[in-house]
């Protein structure tokens, strides 16, 4: 009873936090932070169950491809209420900013947003369009919606692994507080079932998830570890819509060679 009130409260903590889906309220405690990142994959797992949804809807009532790829792009964002695209927009304006580190890192914290966090969610929206309006094929889509599990997976893994840039964040009170062991056994059981499961859908699906995510993962790493020393909540959510823009594109380059 006591494990199962548990998973419950962390899966309130990981969907109130990541998501803008209602959840039960009650008063948060350490402890109902130490496991929320083994459920936070679960709001890509929703997101993801939602744009298949979408899919064959459109595929049912014929709906016009430009009317499918731009509802297609506002789920991630009417699901989580655009959480990790601030997050995206904060690191392109502290990365425009050929500042030092510390400066950067100022920038991070900035509330308010700069031109080119604004010219760079535009260019993202239109890459996301154009790519999206290609993709035609349901296994090209199952692709991008295991991406989005897959993202918040690896994203998990390095908000408890990688050394945190700012010891006095939010991302740093989560890593603290996080079951260190037990969330990375969990989150790394969640990885390999969805990459089966990938592979038994479509083995060409699964070896691309992973090599385009291994890539970002290497170029995000050396990438944080030069301009910032260390991981942000910030530069956490910039990893999650790299990657699911990454998986797109990929999807959208299949349909197109294929």
């Amino acid at each position: 009873m006591k494990l199962l009130k548990t998973i419950f409260k962390s899966i309130a903590v990981a969907f109130s936090i990541y998501s803008k889906i209602p959840m039960p309220r009650f008063e948060w405690g350490s402890k109902d932070m130490e496991y929320h990142l083994c459920f936070f994959p679960w709001v890509g797992a929703f997101i993801g169950g939602v744009m298949y949804g979408w899919y064959r809807l459109c595929d049912y009532l014929s709906v016009r491809d430009l009317t499918f790829c731009l509802i297609a792009i506002a789920i991630p964002l009417l699901v989580t209420g655009g959480f990790h695209v601030d997050g995206f927009m904060d690191t392109m304006d502290a990365l425009s900013s050929y500042k030092d580190k510390e400066e950067k890192l100022r920038i991070l914290k900035d509330p308010h947003i700069g031109a080119f966090s604004v010219i760079s969610m535009c260019t993202l929206m239109l890459i996301l369009t154009g790519f999206f309006y290609e993709v035609d094929r349901e296994d090209a889509i199952i692709l991008i919606c295991f991406g989005f599990f897959i993202s918040r997976i690896l994203s998990g893994l390095m908000v408890v692994h990688v050394k945190c840039a700012n010891e006095g964040g939010m991302l740093a009170v989560f890593s603290n507080s996080a079951a260190k062991k037990t969330v990375t056994v969990v989150l790394g059981m969640e990885l390999m079932v969805s990459i089966v499961a990938l592979c038994i859908y479509s083995l060409y699906a699964a070896c691309t998830a992973v090599i385009v995510s291994a890539i970002w993962i290497i170029l995000f790493l050396k990438m944080i570890k030069k301009k910032f020393g260390g991981i942000t909540g910030d530069l956490a959510g910039f990893f999650v819509v790299i990657n699911e823009t990454l998986m797109v594109i990929a999807a959208g380059v299949w349909c197109v060679l294929g």
